[in-house]
């Protein structure tokens, strides 16, 4: 009943700002008024991976609960694991509205939101408070104004190192001037480092070793991402997440709204994130798992981006539009595919179209 009603309340939700309709969502899921996971997930689709228990490879993407409100409710839901922020260490607006703009004929969403953020303080509050049940990720920004943007990075990991299942750190948003630099070799070395650092010094304080996860854009110059890969892998990240949004316009049509300022989510990404999973996929030829986001809306795409090379896969605007009975059918197309190959697990078929999506063009 519950799921009938969210779905008729959809067309409510598109009739709103998507910012206002947002928030409605996050106050739902505060209240409890959301769908339950109908049934146990398929122990083929559980994994173990830095030593967190996945009991799906579907997770939320950050941008969804930027302030921790909600992500034990995104658990209930059925996902396997959730991604809270990204957060700043001081709090901030982000950029003037509006900033979110809705693409419905073409599933997609243009966002400058511009890391809005409560802050260190208040998201580490949150954190602290839940129970410690489940993978809750935290993805890590900088503020805008910030002098040393890769020391807000180091302080993230410094603050949030015993409340996380792993820390993603955010070097790809297109909506903060100059944060994208950080991707450059020199920078990334640097940033590295002292992240990498940070980690190691709270790990021997504590014992306990947290994953460093690097979420990079889908817009890297094809010649530039094998060197971005290089140092990846020389600092020993534990995990790649691809991708942020992108700041092209693959098949938009020319509107005053699909030129509007911001990274483009959903459908129109889902080519080139994939494309750019499966180059990823074989420059660390499997050594090192990869989280697959863009464009899913669909147990097609959900697959696809498993075959080309992700372990863990990612949803924000697909949810937007197909709501949360996508998490379902996502779950049993992929215990469908474990069973046509006669797969103990869907880890089997990770990569296995690796090579093929990474033969095609970035731009489709």
């Amino acid at each position: 009943m519950l799921r009938t009603t969210i779905e008729l309340a959809r067309p409510l939700l598109f009739a709103l700002d998507p910012e206002n309709a947002h928030e409605l969502t996050l106050r739902s899921l505060e209240a409890g008024i959301y769908p339950r996971a109908r049934k146990p997930d398929d122990p083929r689709l559980s994994v173990k991976l830095w030593d967190c228990e996945f009991p799906n490879p579907i997770g939320i993407a950050a941008g969804f609960d930027k302030d921790a409100r909600v992500p034990d409710a995104i658990l209930r839901i059925g996902f396997g694991f959730a991604e809270v922020g990204s957060v700043t260490p001081r709090p901030q607006v982000g950029n003037p509205r509006p900033r979110v703009f809705r693409l419905i004929s073409e599933r997609a969403i243009i966002n400058r939101l511009g890391f809005n953020s409560a802050g260190h303080e208040v998201v580490l509050k949150r954190l602290q408070q839940r129970a410690r049940v489940g993978v809750v990720g935290v993805n890590l920004g900088a503020n805008k104004e910030s002098a040393d943007r890769t020391a807000d990075y180091v302080l993230g990991i410094e603050r949030f190192y015993d409340v996380a299942s792993y820390l993603a750190v955010n070097i790809s948003s297109p909506n903060t001037p100059g944060l994208r630099d950080l991707q450059a070799p020199a920078a990334l070395d640097d940033l590295l480092s002292r992240v990498m650092a940070a980690r190691e010094h709270r790990s021997s304080s504590s014992g306990r070793r947290v994953p460093i996860i690097v979420k990079i854009a889908p817009d890297i110059a094809e010649q530039d991402l094998p060197a971005v890969i290089e140092r990846l892998l020389k600092h020993n990240v534990d995990g790649i997440a691809v991708s942020n949004t992108t700041l092209t316009r693959p098949g938009l049509v020319n509107t005053p709204i699909a030129q509007q300022a911001g990274g483009l989510s959903g459908r129109p990404l889902f080519h080139r994130s994939t494309v750019m999973l499966a180059r990823v996929y074989q420059l660390t030829g499997g050594r090192i798992p990869l989280i697959g986001v863009g464009g899913i809306d669909s147990p097609e795409a959900a697959l696809a981006k498993i075959e080309a090379g992700a372990t863990l896969i990612q949803l924000y605007t697909g949810l937007v539009y197909e709501g949360p009975g996508l998490i379902e059918k996502i779950k049993e197309h992929l215990v469908s595919a474990v069973a046509c190959a006669n797969a103990p697990s869907y880890t089997a078929l990770v990569g296995r179209r690796a090579d093929e999506w990474a033969r095609k063009s970035l731009d489709g």
